[in-house]
């Protein structure tokens, strides 16, 4: 195997998915600027839009998530095809 070519900084980060306030607490080694206080301790905050408390995939509830628009944008391009 090669030597090193893994990152040596791997610490505790907290994630957060936005879409439902939940966290959770990992190793990572990714770069935040926010802080959060947890039982104590302070961690680094990583924000995400979607994790797999929240997504449609792992929950088995069907939800729309618009960023951007996006959605509209595809149902504007696509979404009249099987009416025809």
């Amino acid at each position: 195997m090669k030597k090193d070519i893994h990152p040596e900084n791997y610490r505790k980060v907290v994630f957060k998915d936005m879409s439902n306030e939940e966290i959770f607490i990992t190793r990572s080694t990714a770069n935040s600027r926010e802080t959060i206080e947890i039982d104590g301790e302070t961690y680094p905050l990583i924000k995400v839009e979607i994790s797999s408390s929240s997504h449609p995939f792992y929950t088995g509830k069907a939800k729309l998530v618009d960023t951007a628009g996006r959605v509209d944008k595809f149902m504007n391009r696509y979404g009249n095809r099987a009416k025809k």
